[in-house]
């Protein structure tokens, strides 16, 4: 089955979020764990997460991605910036109990100078003061574009997040369209190639979700601004190669493009209406 969705505001609560997603024929779908700036996040109502659960339940909807604020650095210089990151996370992963079995999807943060090694190093300690025993929900690394002191560009930095970590072997990836477009990855020319580059590096069994975003810049460009799908670096051919291949079947596919609701909408027609076609070929 081809899982589909985009992110969504969570403003009016996780079933409002369920009906917008079946709405526009999503059948997954992402959202911030409180405000993506940063902030206390305002207070579950266990009634109205029970409801979504219940359409996850139901059938009609996959697995879902929450996603950490922007403004966390799990491998910040300064303490305080540390600590903010290890209390939001750890807050977020107890709050995500009430909606068991999903993925939390963070951005590993940047070293500020401090180099690899000792990002590396602090994003696994990070990760050990956060998530603990028994947690219901799996854990995401994402890809990165290896934009200025960025840890995660590079498919090897976040295997040595995963080695290192206390829970490394729980953790997942989310692979980001166009980060590892910009990080230097030629998803475009050579799809095949960067999953195999991701199985030997990684293992192909750690990818658990895909953003989809096209790229307003080239390849190896280092810049992480995403585009609509077709409208960028990427192409639609990309985005059709992808929704089809076999190492990335049943997977949440989330559109992260510079879009509103309508946009997303008929993003998702328009992959939907491919996997269709394909399907009547067979």
């Amino acid at each position: 089955m081809l899982f589909l969705g985009c992110h969504l505001s969570s403003s009016k609560g996780f079933a409002a979020m369920g009906r917008t997603a079946l709405s526009i024929r999503a059948n997954t779908f992402q959202f911030f764990t409180r405000n993506p700036r940063g902030g206390a996040a305002k207070e579950i109502d266990p009634a109205d997460a029970q409801a979504l659960v219940q359409m996850q339940q139901s059938g009609a909807l996959g697995k879902l991605v929450a996603h950490a604020p922007y403004t966390i650095n799990p491998c910040a210089k300064e303490e305080k910036t540390l600590e903010f990151a290890r209390n939001t996370m750890r807050d977020d992963l107890r709050r995500l109990e009430h909606l068991p079995g999903n993925f939390y999807n963070f951005h590993p943060g940047s070293h500020v100078g401090q180099g690899i090694e000792e990002g590396v190093r602090k994003i696994a300690e990070t990760l050990d003061s956060a998530m603990f025993e028994g947690q219901k929900t799996t854990v995401l690394l994402e890809t990165m574009a290896g934009k200025g002191t960025e840890v995660g560009g590079k498919f090897s930095e976040l295997r040595q997040i995963i080695d290192r970590a206390k829970w490394g072997s729980t953790l997942g990836v989310c692979l980001d369209t166009c980060h590892v477009s910009d990080a230097g990855y030629d998803i475009a020319g050579n799809l095949d190639a960067v999953l195999e580059e991701f199985d030997r590096e990684i293992g192909l069994c750690r990818l658990r979700a895909l953003h989809l975003n096209d790229s307003k810049n080239p390849v190896g460009s280092h810049k992480d601004r995403h585009e609509r799908l077709g409208e960028g670096y990427l192409g639609i051919e990309t985005f059709y190669k992808i929704i089809e291949h076999p190492a990335l079947k049943g997977l949440p596919m989330i559109l992260e493009t510079p879009n509103e609701l309508d946009g997303y909408a008929a993003e998702i027609a328009l992959l939907r209406e491919f996997d269709k076609s394909c399907a009547n070929k067979l």
